[in-house]
């Protein structure tokens, strides 16, 4: 008897889950959450569509899984607690005239109402932001304190979407300081 030769990929689960997640980003990316299918992400991953299940349990656990990667704002909060107003000023100035820095982020503002992934949205929101925003404030109402300076740069970004980029001036990004330094609780100016 001859052995067959075939063409077939050898199993490698760590592969195959980096193929999905690799797919997921981009498909997500460009179509937002609603319009991807489970099926358009196992095509284009060239993998059996059962094993998004098996590695993820989901669509809105991949969807989990690729928003994980995705980059903070931990790099804004990072330094002294005095900075933080102007680093977050910095960065809603940022927003103001530019969409989100990845696909994933830009189909995040999109497709944030989907109910499927509301759940994971909130999470993200939480462990990205306002707990290291909290971490770095302290005190009784430290959370009250990054959830409304967390407000202004997730108002922002709707303004930008509503309305269109704005390339915001010096002028602009010391009025954001003043913003967030009162929404944080750390004014310094008379």
């Amino acid at each position: 008897m001859e052995a067959q030769v075939t063409d077939a990929r050898p199993r490698d689960r760590a592969a195959t889950r980096q193929r999905l997640l690799e797919a997921a980003r981009m498909l997500f990316g460009e179509y937002g959450y609603e319009q991807v299918t489970v099926r358009m992400i196992a095509s284009a991953a060239d993998a059996n569509i059962a094993l998004v299940g098996r590695y993820f349990g989901s669509k809105s656990g991949l969807f989990g899984e690729v928003l994980a990667g995705e980059p903070t704002v931990r790099a804004v909060v990072e330094g002294d607690r005095a900075g933080l107003p102007r680093r977050l000023a910095e960065y809603a100035a940022g927003r103001m005239s530019h969409d989100p820095e990845t696909p994933i982020l830009r189909s995040l503002e999109r497709s944030a109402g989907d109910p499927e992934i509301q759940a994971l949205v909130r999470e993200r929101l939480h462990t990205a932001v306002l707990e290291p925003i909290a971490a770095l404030l302290g005190g009784p109402d430290a959370h009250t304190r990054a959830r409304m300076a967390t407000a202004v740069f997730l108002g922002i970004g709707s303004v930008r979407r509503l309305i269109g980029p704005e390339t915001p001036s010096p002028a602009d990004v010391d009025r954001l300081t003043a913003v967030f330094e009162l929404c944080l609780g750390l004014e310094t100016r008379p």
